[in-house]
């Protein structure tokens, strides 16, 4: 999540998902000239806020979009914007890879980007146009709860904002980590050596032989017992899976 606020007067904030690195250098191009007083910092309209963002993603696709294609990487970025400029209504637009904005509407009132399809649903059965900002970040948490156990790639750290209309600041944000004890149910959970990103940690004392679960699917059973906050991986943790094939001696695969 990145800010840009005059306080009193502008306050955008950008998601993105795709390329980490178009991503990163349109970002980079819109601090540079928020920070000189350009860009941003001029936006007279949320609308003219989403078409600097679209400017500067045409910006990279100008620098950099040939040589991803010709190696065969596709030009992958959406950005979603939300703001207010002062005197004016707060939304969202969604920027899509060619520069161009979507915005939220009454029929559409809330834009994603990232992986959606999980926690959609609970969006679309819960939100309307007279829910309160606190429900909603409620369904916002489930929704991305729902993701995260449905899709191993998805997890933590993740980033909330909550925007009170017309205060033209940021008042109420929260960064919530893996080990968070409002993520953990209440507890806490005290590594016990550092963790290497994408790895696995025992969310609570697990003994010898007991299965252990993944965002809700068996990934194996113990191999000792693992107490919460360690590291789990190869050295204490067994497969259970069954290979339907198997290599003969001579390294050929039999039924």
């Amino acid at each position: 999540m990145y800010s840009f606020v005059q306080p009193g007067e502008r306050m955008f904030v950008i998601l993105t998902s795709g390329s980490l690195s178009i991503s990163q250098s349109v970002v980079t191009l819109l601090r540079a000239d928020f920070d000189s007083g350009r860009g941003l910092a001029q936006a007279s309209s949320l609308y003219d806020a989403a078409r600097i963002v679209g400017n500067c993603v045409r910006r990279i696709s100008e620098l950099d979009r040939a040589s991803l294609e010709r190696d065969s990487f596709s030009f992958n970025v959406h950005l979603l914007l939300g703001g207010q400029v002062r005197g004016q209504e707060p939304n969202l637009y969604l920027i899509y890879p060619q520069g161009n904005p979507i915005a939220a509407t009454e029929d559409s009132l809330y834009l994603q980007l990232g992986e959606c399809k999980y926690g959609r649903p609970i969006l679309d059965r819960g939100i309307q146009a007279t829910t309160s900002l606190e429900v909603a970040a409620k369904y916002a948490l489930l929704s991305l709860d729902a993701t995260m156990r449905s899709n191993v790639t998805v997890g933590p750290p993740f980033d909330l904002l909550l925007y009170k209309k017309d205060s033209l600041e940021i008042t109420r944000y929260r960064r919530v980590c893996a080990g968070d004890r409002d993520l953990m149910d209440g507890r806490e959970i005290v590594f016990t050596q550092d963790i290497a990103i994408g790895h696995k940690v025992a969310a609570r004392d697990i003994k010898t032989g007991e299965k252990v679960y993944k965002c809700g699917v068996p990934i194996g059973s113990a191999k000792e017992p693992i107490p919460a906050g360690a590291h789990m991986h190869l050295h204490n943790l067994k497969s259970d899976y069954i290979a339907t094939y198997t290599l003969d001696k001579d390294h050929v695969f039999v039924k």
